[in-house]
């Protein structure tokens, strides 16, 4: 177990117990080059740590290998989907499937290996002290490998106005590298959430933030991958715009606003 901490917030104490078994969620669509290296440094990184595959019905055999990586690894886990839904669809899916199996904290890591699973000791250390931790390429010690200046550019326009718009206190908004103790993430309504790419690490982290929970970033250093296609469009980045525009509109407008702020398992 990593630790646990205490924390007291507008008079309600609250303590932080041990975290409990880590399930990393890898969502893939035609990541077939890349699960057997991502699973290996995962599994290499943190021994203890489960792998939960969630395949989106990948053309190329993907899930496929990874039912082969699973039957010879019982920490390796596999959800077939029945198709192409999107990111956040396939995260939505793989926190339900490890809420239900009682796992402690949830990761999400990308499949291509831009999020180095050697850095996620440091985010399971870092989730000691907070309910979720953001592995941040823009807070000083982070950064990215071998991006053009117009995705450094998009990426950290896109944090800094989801920062004004909806006044988050996160200096890397749309980052996808995260760990979430199980109350955190039963605590933000769930089965709320419909937006995906970008957006959907946006409204996370809102939603986090407005129900009161400790946020930490810790800094990462984000590798652009080397094999298969990005799944980033324009369409993407449209909705997070609209999507964030709205949000912020809003919010100003009538408070308090969504995201609801449920009871907090845990609370004394």
């Amino acid at each position: 177990m990593i630790g646990q901490g205490e924390i007291v917030k507008n008079g309600v104490q609250r303590t932080r117990g041990p975290l409990g078994t880590v399930l990393v969620i890898i969502p893939t669509y035609n990541e077939a080059e890349n699960i057997t290296p991502i699973v290996s440094r995962v599994r290499s990184s943190v021994p203890e740590a489960h792998i939960l595959v969630a395949d989106d019905n990948s053309p190329d055999g993907t899930g496929k290998l990874a039912d082969q990586i699973a039957d010879a690894d019982d920490h390796v886990h596999v959800l077939h989907r029945k198709g192409k839904e999107g990111l956040g669809a396939a995260y939505l899916a793989g926190f339900r499937w490890g809420i239900e199996r009682g796992y402690g904290v949830l990761v999400e890591m990308d499949a291509d290996g831009s999020h180095r699973p050697e850095e996620l000791p440091r985010l399971l250390g870092a989730l000691s002290g907070a309910d979720l931790v953001l592995g941040s390429r823009w807070v000083p010690g982070g950064g990215v490998i071998n991006w053009p200046g117009h995705r450094k550019l998009l990426s950290r326009g896109g944090s800094l106005y989801s920062r004004v718009a909806l006044g988050l206190p996160i200096r890397d908004v749309t980052g996808g590298y995260r760990a979430f103790r199980r109350e955190t993430l039963q605590g933000i309504a769930l089965d709320e959430v419909a937006s995906q790419g970008y957006c959907f690490q946006v409204d996370l982290a809102w939603r986090t933030v407005q129900a009161g929970y400790k946020v930490t970033e810790v800094p990462i250093t984000f590798v652009e991958r080397e094999h298969g296609e990005s799944k980033m469009s324009g369409s993407i980045v449209r909705e997070a715009l609209w999507r964030v525009t709205m949000w912020g509109l809003s919010s100003r407008l009538s408070r308090p606003s969504r995201p609801s702020r449920p009871s907090r398992p845990g609370n004394a």
